[in-house]
Order: structure tokens, then sequence, then C-alpha cells
């Protein structure tokens, strides 16, 4: 083999595959079509689950240091309402304000120390597998060559190349909003008032928020001091190629017709457009090729696609590393689909619901959304509908019966003390390596787990109320298996023994005196 797999475009969820598979030891190989990094705008923030997964990574800090924007409020846009988690304590949901071409080129930098090869200008054309591996044509800047690798991942949009090359249906919507947005700098003949309205000589105060009128949505906030955020939403025949600059005249149009008014703006920071889908793959994996992100699922809402793409990368990669490695037991590959494909499913159940709250514009429609906003008024709601965006409510299907109720969900960010100091959870997770937890001094448990040693690490801490008496923790922070406190060896050792040949295969040929 050339490499062990290829991953076809170098965007946010392509470069994180890379950079996850080197953690594994995996040797990936990156191929894009375009020559340079994307310039037009596309999302300007990540946010929900895979904040938390950045942090396991030990990855937050570096990406928080490379923004210089201020931390939004935990106020997120839902179906043309805002849902305000300012209220709460410890926001279920939260973003950071990271540029899209920001963020690729930190995942690219990632990616690229960790030894990823990644190249440019280099276009998948043709792919055909076998059992034992793929064999990708590929047309690149010095001409036409083939690479065989154990497999193929398309991370390569809504349009994959990949997918359309492994027969996988993408059935779906398409809906005929045309949004745009943009972000531009106050003119000097405006003032921006002390309620985020807008005083425009000649045409009066244009309300903060959303303005619904028969030809459409106008938006309007200042989040930034000094910037105007400007949106729109118009139903049009007309296909656009979202990945084309949108220049300022474009929006300058829209909200001429959206408002029937002409709005003064000041120089343009970031323009974009985008249009909506409502789509998933039938299947995320046919054979020895498979598809994540957008090449797997359209959201018909903004704010979800990166988390989702991300987090389908984090739990393929150690998944992908194992059975190149050898040691994935029967069966392991085919749950990235059993378990990303219902979180994508999800998350296109409620982005589907704001399609529904924002493109009425009857009394009907009105009094759906202010019932909506009514309800968000309760706390427990409100944690409801921030887990809900954020991805934070999906547990994965276990195997076997009777589990614990952590099994499955990801794994809180414990304080841990050892004998070596104070550490927590997440720190135990930078290497992407599976992790038993002891937290109750269970030698019998920890003498199970070292028959899977090197491949799974044992720790041995105390934590303040311990949630169990141990977890076995996956390399994407989600917990395979855990002990009720104080249960009993005869019950626990056989489980734990289960979990880890069910996850990490058979032990290690050493382990077994081989």
């Amino acid at each position: 083999m050339d490499v062990d797999v290829v991953i076809v475009g170098a965007g946010p969820t392509g470069l994180m595959l890379a950079g996850e598979l080197r953690l594994a030891g995996a040797r990936p190989l990156v191929l894009e079509k375009r020559p340079l990094p994307r310039e037009t705008p596309k999302a300007n923030g990540i946010g929900g689950q895979i904040l938390r997964l950045l942090h396991y990574r030990g990855l937050l800090t570096r990406f928080e240091a490379a923004t210089t924007a201020p931390t939004p409020p935990a106020v997120f846009p839902f179906g043309g309402v805002h849902v305000d988690l300012t209220s709460l304590a410890d926001s279920p949901l939260h973003a950071l304000p990271l540029p899209q071409q920001r963020l690729e080129q930190l995942l690219d930098e990632r990616a690229r120390e960790l030894g990823a090869d990644v190249r440019r200008g280099h276009e998948v054309v043709e792919a055909s597998q076998d059992d034992a591996s793929v064999t990708v044509d590929v047309r690149g800047p010095a001409g036409p060559y083939q690479v065989t690798a154990r497999y193929l991942i398309g991370c390569d949009g809504p349009s994959s190349r990949v997918r359309d090359l492994a027969g996988i249906p993408f059935p779906g919507t398409t809906y005929p909003e045309v949004n745009r947005l943009g972000q531009v700098s106050i003119p000097e003949s405006v003032t921006l008032l002390d309620d985020g309205d807008l005083d425009v000589p000649g045409l009066g105060t244009i309300r903060a928020g959303f303005t619904r009128t028969d030809a459409g949505v106008f938006g309007l906030g200042s989040p930034t001091p000094g910037v105007l955020f400007l949106y729109t939403t118009e139903d049009e025949a007309t296909e656009y190629d979202d990945d084309a600059p949108m220049p300022l005249t474009e929006l300058q149009d829209s909200i001429r017709r959206v408002l029937g008014k002409t709005l003064p703006m000041g120089e343009p920071i970031r323009l974009s457009r985008f249009t909506f889908h409502a789509r998933q793959a039938q299947r995320y994996r046919a054979g020895r090729i498979l598809v994540a992100g957008d090449a797997a699922h359209l959201f018909p809402a903004t704010g979800v696609a990166l988390n989702a793409g991300m987090l389908d990368s984090v739990n393929l990669a150690w998944k992908l590393a194992d059975d190149v490695h050898g040691w994935a037991p029967p069966g392991l590959l085919d749950t990235y689909h059993d378990e990303r494909h219902p979180a994508g499913a999800r998350t296109l159940f409620h982005t589907q619901a704001q399609v529904a709250l924002r493109r009425g514009h009857d009394p009907a429609a009105e009094a759906l959304r202010e019932v909506f906003l009514e309800l968000l008024a309760d706390e427990q709601a409100k944690r409801r509908v921030g887990t809900l965006i954020a991805g934070t409510d999906i547990r994965h299907p276990m195997p076997g019966p009777d589990h614990h109720a952590l099994a499955g969900t990801f794994a809180p960010d414990l304080t841990l003390h050892t004998d070596q100091g104070t550490t927590s959870v997440a720190e135990l997770l930078h290497t992407a390596r599976p992790v038993l937890l002891d937290l109750a001094d269970r030698p019998d448990l920890r003498e199970t787990a070292r028959d899977w040693q090197p491949r799974v690490e044992i720790h041995t801490a105390k934590t303040e109320h311990r949630p169990a008496d141990a977890l076995l923790i996956r390399p994407d922070a989600h917990i395979a298996w855990a002990a009720a406190v104080d249960e009993p060896g005869d019950t626990a050792t056989p489980a734990l023994r289960a979990a880890l040949a069910g996850w990490f295969g058979t032990p290690p040929p050493a382990a077994n005196g081989g």
C-alpha cells in the first residue's frame, strides 16, 4: 500500500481526520482539488460538542488564541428566532468566533505537524476497490497518477465525487431559500442606538433582530463594536455556487428587495451566500469507501455543520487506525455508520424543525414562533434546546445488555488526583489513546485490562463524587463501559473483558505470552 488512508477534501472534516489518524499511528494522504486554501468566507465560528473534544485533545487553547474577536454571548439563532442562554449559570452550548479559513489553517498546521501528507491541486477522478484495498486515480499538477490505500474517505463536500464513485445515494430536499450574510463597518451617516436598533437619516429606525416582509427576512445586529451584521433570506429560483464570492452590491440589492429601502453600509469585512439543503447519505460506508462531513449530510440551518463533520472524523479515525493495525474486532468499522448516522439524523431533525419555524410568514407562523419563545422562558427548555443544538444529547448504542447510565455518553472531564499529582480526563485523552480509568482502586479491573496493554492505557485516580468505580474511555472520549459504584468483581471483571475485546480486539500477543 502507498498509504493507509486516502482522504479527499482538505476542509475541516478532512484535516481533522488526518490529524486524528496520525495520532493513532496511521498514514493518511489528503488530496484537495483546489490548488490553494479556500478564500470565500463560509462559517464564522465553531460551537457545540466539538469544542469539548478540542479541549480533550489539548487544542482548544491554541484555537482560542487564534481568534481576535470577543467571545459572543450565549445567544444562538434557531429557526428565525434566538435562543438566549445567557441566564444560565452553565450554558450547555458555547461558540468560538473563528472564521472557517483560519480554522482550516490551524487544522492543516496540526495535521502536517503530526506528519500527514496534504496535497493541494490534486483531484480524484476515479476509484476502484477490492477486498483488500482501494485504488485511486488522481490528476495532479505534474500529471495523472495512482494511489493505493486500505481505505478511501470522502470529505469532499456536498457534490462529493467519492460518494458518487461509491454509489451511495444522497436523498433529501433543496430549499428555495438564498441566504446572504454580511459584516460591514458602520458608516458615519447612521447611528447605532443603545437597544441595538439603527437610526438611518431619511429612513427612520431599522429594528434589530429579524424583520419579516412579503419578500423575505432581514436580520440586523451588532455584537461586535463598530460592525454591523446583516442578513437576508429570499426565495429564488436562481441556482448559485456557494463557493463563488458575493459582491457587496448583491447584498445591498437583496436588502432593498426585502426591506424596500436602501441601507447605507461601510466597508465590507465578510460577505457570503449560502443555500439550504436537508440531505443525508443512506449509508456512510460502501466497502472500503466511507463518507464524512458535508459528503454525508447537509443541514438546513447554520452553526451545526462543522460540529457534525469534525465529530464524524473523531469517531471514524481510531476505528480506521485499529483496522489498519490489524487489531480491530469484527464489525468495529461498521459502528461508524451505526453511531454517526443517527447523530446526523438527530441534527437533521432539529434543523428541519427550524425550517418550519422560520419559513412561515402568516399570523399562524408568527404565533408558532411566539409560543416557542414563551416555552424557552423555562430553564429546562433552554437546556434541552441548547444540548440539542450542541449535539451533546447523543448517546451511542452499546452492544450487550444492562449498561451503566454513562455507557455511550461523552466522558465527563473529572478532576483526578493521582500519586503523580492532579490531572483530568481531558489531559489523559490528549494522545487519543483508549483509557481504563480506575476510580476506586480496583486491582481486579486493572489486572484484567493489563492484557490489553500497551494498546489501552491504565490510570488509577481519585475524584470527588465518583460516578462509577471505573470507566473504559474510547479515543473519541465516549465511554465504552463503566463499573457501577461497589459493583462486585464477579460481574464487573467479565463485563470489562467483554468490552475490551468488543472495542479493542483480542489482547496483544505479548499479553498472551507470545
